[in-house]
C-alpha cells in the first residue's frame, strides 16, 4: 500500500516541475529545443499532472480557505484553535459577519480559477490539435472533471461567477461579467457528461488515484443534489452503485487511517505523500492534517488546531454509534482534569490536553505518531478524501425517497447504518418506517453523522431550506438568508473596473 500510494504523487511532482521549466522556454520559442508543436499530447498530460498538484493546494482542499467556506459555516464545525488566533475568521465564518475584503474568499476564488484556466489550456490543446489517442482523451476527461469541480465550488459559494471556458493568454481576457448560476450548472453538466464518456472505469495500478468514470458520475450526482434535482441525482448515484466498483466493506474506523487509503470506499481521493528528504507540502503532500492537527504541547503539538467539532456535533450521534469515536477526538483542558471515557478518545495510547476553543478535534485528520516521527509531524502524507461511497449511497437514498421510492430508500439507508453498526446488533436499529417524512428526517440525520466534519453540511442546510432554523437554534443567530452566498472578493471587483458586480446586499 505504501509503495503504490507514493507512485502517483511523486510522478505528479516531477511532471509539475518539468512543466514549469517547459513554460520558461516555450515563451521564447528557442531553436533546437522541445516545444509544444513537437509533442502537444505529452505537454497536455504534464499539465494534467500539474492540476492534481494544484488540487492539493492550501487554498482549495487542504487549508483554511477551503475549511472556512465549506466547513465552518455549519452548526457542527467552528474555527477552533484559540480565540486570539484568527478572530476575524471566526467573525466572518462562524458568526456570518461577511467582509468583502476577507483574504480567504480571495484565495479560494483565485485558486479555483487558476485550476480552471489550466484545464482550459489542456482542453484547447487537445481539441485544436485533434489529439484522439486514448491517453489524450483521458487527459481531456480529467481536465473536464476538474473544471466542473472548480465551477461547482464557485457556484455554491458565490452564486453567479464569470464563466471562462477558453485558454487565457492574458489576464484581461478573463475580465468578463458574471454568468447566471443556471448557465454555470449547464456548463458543469456538459463537462461532467463528457468526462463520464472519456474516463476509464479503472486505471492500471501504477496510476492509483487518477480520476475515473465513477469519480465523474459521483460528482455529477453531487451537483444534482445541490439543485435538488432528484431524478438526475437518483440516476447518477445509482449508476455508480450499480457499477460494482465500490462497496462499504471498509470498517468506518479504518476509512480515515493510513490503512484506509484507496480502499473500496474511495471514489476519489487526492494522493499525498511525504519523505524524509522532501516533506514540503507543495511538492508531493498537503497541509490538510497540519491545519486541523491537535494544538497542544509536547507530543500533542501536532498542528494548528483549526476546524473543530462543536458540542452539537457530539450530541448528534445516537447512543453507541461507533462513528462518534472515529470522527471526534476528545481532550482535557489541563493535566489536572481526570481522564474519563467522556473526555478521552486515545488513539495510539496518547492522552490529549489542549486549550483549543472547540469541543472536539477532527479525528478524520489525525495522524499516526510513528509516521510523524518518520516523516514530519505535519502529516503531509495523508490522502484527502474528496468523494467516498458512503456519500453516494446516501445520495441514492435521499433522491429515491423524494421520488416516492421509499422502500428502495430505506434499503440504501440501512446499508450505511449496517456498516456503522458492525457486529453489534444492539445499536443503530434499522429504520423500519416507510413514511416519506420519517425517512427524510432519518436520511438527513444519517448524512450528518456519516459525513461528520467532512465538507458539505452547510450546503446541505442551504439546499434543504433549513439553514436559518438550524443555525439560529445552534446560536449562530448572525446568519441571514443572504449569507447562503459569500460576497465576491472586493479586489476582484476593483480590478474588473466595473465589469464584475457585487452580490446583492453586500
Amino acid at each position: 500500500m505504501k509503495l503504490n500510494k507514493y507512485i502517483l504523487p511523486i510522478a505528479l511532482a516531477v511532471s509539475a516541475l518539468s512543466f514549469s521549466s517547459c513554460n520558461d522556454f516555450l515563451d521564447r520559442h528557442p531553436q533546437g529545443q522541445f516545444t509544444e508543436d513537437d509533442n502537444p499530447g505529452a505537454l497536455a498530460e504534464g499539465k494534467v499532472f500539474n492540476i492534481y498538484t494544484m488540487m492539493r493546494n492550501y487554498n482549495i482542499t487542504a487549508g483554511i480557505p477551503a475549511f472556512a467556506i465549506e466547513y465552518f459555516r455549519s452548526e457542527d464545525s467552528e474555527k477552533g484553535s484559540t480565540a486570539s488566533d484568527g478572530a476575524d475568521q471566526a467573525a466572518m465564518y462562524d458568526d456570518f459577519q461577511y467582509n468583502t475584503n476577507n483574504g480567504l474568499i480571495k484565495a479560494y476564488w483565485s485558486q479555483n480559477y487558476a485550476i480552471i484556466y489550466q484545464c482550459n489550456d489542456v482542453i484547447e490543446t487537445i481539441e485544436k490539435g485533434n489529439l484522439t489517442e486514448e491517453n489524450d482523451l483521458r487527459n481531456k476527461g480529467e481536465a473536464l472533471f476538474f473544471r466542473a469541480y472548480c465551477y461547482f465550488n464557485l457556484v455554491r459559494a458565490f452564486g453567479e461567477v464569470p464563466l471562462v471556458t477558453f485558454k487565457v493568454n492574458d489576464a484581461s481576457e478573463a475580465n468578463v461579467p458574471k454568468t447566471t448560476a443556471e448557465e454555470i450548472y449547464k456548463q458543469i453538466d456538459s463537462d461532467l457528461t463528457q468526462a463520464e464518456g472519456l474516463l476509464p472505469r479503472q486505471w492500471q495500478s501504477a496510476y492509483l488515484g487518477r480520476l475515473t468514470w465513477g469519480s465523474a458520475r459521483a460528482l455529477h450526482a453531487r451537483t444534482y443534489m445541490m439543485r435538488n434535482d432528484w431524478q438526475n441525482m437518483y440516476t447518477a448515484s445509482t449508476d455508480v452503485m450499480n457499477s460494482g466498483q465500490y462497496n462499504l466493506d471498509t470498517p468506518y474506523d479504518v476509512i480515515f487511517t493510513d490503512d484506509g487509503e484507496n480502499s473500496s470506499e474511495s471514489v476519489f481521493e487526492l494522493q499525498c505523500a511525504s519523505t524524509a528528504a522532501l516533506p514540503a507540502s507543495d511538492k508531493i503532500g498537503s497541509q490538510f492534517c497540519e491545519v486541523q492537527g491537535v494544538r497542544g504541547s509536547g507530543q500533542w503539538d501536532l498542528g494548528w488546531g483549526w476546524h473543530m467539532g462543536t458540542e452539537l456535533m457530539g450530541e448528534a450521534f445516537e447512543p453507541g454509534d461507533p462513528r462518534k469515536d472515529a470522527t471526534l477526538l476528545y481532550f482535557r483542558r489541563s493535566d489536572d482534569d481526570p481522564i474519563t471515557p467522556e473526555n478521552t478518545n486515545k488513539p495510539y495510547g496518547e492522552s490529549p490536553v489542549s486549550q483549543a476553543d472547540g469541543a472536539y478535534f477532527n479525528k478524520k485528520a489525525y495522524t499516526n505518531p510513528a509516521l510523524r516521527e518518520e516523516f514530519t509531524r505535519h502529516g503531509f502524507w495523508v490522502n484527502i478524501r474528496i468523494i467516498r461511497y458512503g456519500d453516494v449511497v446516501l445520495m441514492a437514498a435521499e433522491s429515491a425517497n423524494e421520488l416516492g421510492k421509499t422502500g428502495e430508500a430505506s434499503g440504501y439507508l440501512e446499508m450505511v447504518r449496517a456498516r456503522a453498526r458492525g457486529n453489534n446488533p444492539d445499536i443503530l436499529p434499522k429504520v423500519t418506517s416507510l413514511d416519506q417524512t420519517v425517512l427524510r428526517d432519518a436520511i438527513r440525520h444519517e448524512r450528518r453523522v456519516e459525513l461528520g466534519l467532512e465538507s458539505g453540511r452547510f450546503y446541505d442546510l442551504v439546499r434543504w431550506g433549513i439553514a436559518s432554523q438550524v443555525l439560529h437554534a445552534a446560536g449562530k443567530t448572525g446568519y441571514q438568508p443572504k449569507n447562503a452566498l459569500l460576497p465576491l472578493p472586493q479586489d476582484e471587483i476593483d480590478k474588473s473596473k466595473g465589469v464584475l458586480v457585487q452580490n446583492p446586499d453586500y
